[in-house]
């Protein structure tokens, strides 16, 4: 029988900059969820324990350096499996500590924008209830 995920750990960066301004980055056309805004982060390897998974995220997509000690378990969200397709878990870190310039290394935008602007912004569905539950503790 196939071992088939009945979840898939997912792993995002609340990545707080000047101003009261946090990271977005925009997906790529094309793929899932194409020109939705989200907090960057990606999958957790099996061989991966979630904090070291959000580094290697945060350099492959954006270029920066995290330490792993500068991460802070704010909140997470989940759907439940779907169409045949595994539910999602996100747990989203605060970030507010990293060496050199964010950039889009793998396609789409980056933007920093208020709390409220986020909140207007189009996102995936579990981003809503993340950036809702994020920007309500501050």
């Amino acid at each position: 029988m196939e071992n088939i995920p009945t979840w898939i750990a997912v792993v995002a960066a609340a990545i707080a900059g000047q101003d009261r301004r946090w990271l977005m980055h925009q997906r790529p056309l094309g793929k899932q969820h194409g020109g939705l805004w989200e907090f960057p982060g990606g999958k957790v390897e099996a061989s991966e324990i979630p904090g070291k998974a959000l580094v290697r995220e945060l350099e492959e997509e954006l270029g920066i350096n995290v330490a792993t000690a500068d991460l802070v378990p704010s909140c997470f969200a989940e759907s439940p499996p779907q169409q045949g397709q595994p539910g999602i878990v996100i747990l989203l870190y605060t970030v507010t500590s990293w060496d050199r310039e964010p950039m889009a290394l793998e396609g789409g935008n980056i933007g920093w924008f208020l709390p409220e602007e986020i909140a207007r912004l189009e996102k995936p569905p579990l981003d809503v209830v993340l950036a809702r539950q994020h920007f309500a503790k501050l």
